[in-house]
């Protein structure tokens, strides 16, 4: 049994800039120097309300990474921060710094006290231009570390240069190719590819050669007399409706779809695999309801696809048993 409330995130992540106001860390002991250290993983430099300063903080103040301010810090030193850390390990005043916050909507974290929080620190993996934040809505810090070391175990240490080259023919590639399907396509290649594979190897002169490549096939393609590339049409099957049973394969056509046209069979924890910007249409069919037929069905398909969009056709169970797919498949085909 799939629970709704399963698929509904607690808190929302989001990655916040350090630029302009240095975010602040209240008291100056060990738990403070660990969450100053965090910080300066991103931030320039950060201020700390204290009156006495762990070594490890009085390092950051000497190497001018981190400013000291006077402890206990009121509306004036908070207002404008981009995040708040209360770590004074003092609960009077963490409650006082916490009320401050919420009350002029600062983000603000206070270690292993969530409801005084508007914004937990999760597990983080490094990968430079590459970051990725593993939360459990304070449930379980120890599981996030340790998907965090699967992931630092995982992930190629090179994949933030990857995404560092890529950026640098972003402008390039948006003046080359019109937002959609054709750009993302591009990428898609560009990641999968020799491209990536030689950027990952250290070969970053290769890498540029073959992305220029990539880019000049996308631009013939392009202008292949102003008609629209021929897309394609994948039939998945979400089998009993349970996410962790489909395949590899499968959630990588979610991933990469335009479209994705739906029964009425296929459960929310499947859609949530989509790709965010994809267009969902349920085009199911259910006794006593208004269902789509299915030559209308086929030309949609049809259609799409004709645009040069990447389209998914979701069905619940398998696609070809009682389910259809081999008549959409056979329209396909024809044209």
């Amino acid at each position: 049994r799939c629970d709704r409330d399963f698929w509904l995130m607690r808190t929302f992540p989001i990655f916040v800039s350090f630029d302009g106001t240095p975010p602040l860390v209240v008291g100056g002991g060990q738990l403070a120097a660990i969450k100053a250290r965090l910080l300066l993983k991103r931030a320039d430099r950060v201020e700390v309300a204290a009156d006495v300063l762990d070594p490890e903080l009085s390092a950051f103040v000497d190497a001018g990474r981190a400013v000291q301010i006077a402890p206990m810090p009121g509306i004036d030193q908070i207002r404008g921060r981009p995040l708040v850390i209360s770590a004074s390990e003092d609960e009077e005043e963490d409650a006082r710094i916490a009320e401050i916050a919420r009350a002029l909507g600062v983000p603000v974290n206070v270690p292993d006290r969530p409801p005084l929080c508007t914004a937990a620190l999760p597990a983080i993996v490094d990968r430079c231009e590459v970051t990725i934040a593993i939360g459990t809505s304070a449930a379980a810090p120890v599981l996030a570390q340790r998907l965090r070391a699967w992931l630092e175990h995982e992930l190629h240490p090179r994949l933030g240069d990857l995404a560092k080259l890529a950026g640098s023919f972003r402008d390039r590639v948006a003046g080359t190719l019109p937002e959609g399907p054709r750009r993302r396509r591009l990428w898609e290649t560009i990641f999968d590819g020799p491209a990536a594979a030689a950027m990952l190897q250290g070969d970053e002169a290769e890498a540029r050669s073959l992305i220029d490549l990539e880019i000049e096939r996308a631009v013939e393609t392009d202008d292949n007399d102003g008609q629209a590339p021929q897309g394609r049409v994948v039939l998945v099957g979400a089998g009993p409706g349970d996410p962790e049973l489909l395949t590899m394969k499968a959630i990588r056509a979610l991933k990469a779809a335009d479209v994705v046209f739906h029964d009425k069979l296929v459960g929310e924890g499947v859609l949530e695999l989509a790709r965010r910007e994809a267009e969902l249409i349920s085009v199911g069919k259910a006794k006593g309801a208004h269902s789509v037929p299915q030559s209308e069905i086929n030309a949609l398909l049809v259609a799409r696809a004709k645009a040069g969009q990447t389209v998914v056709r979701l069905k619940g169970g398998d696609p070809f048993i009682f389910g259809r797919g081999g008549e959409e498949l056979d329209a396909l085909r024809v044209e």
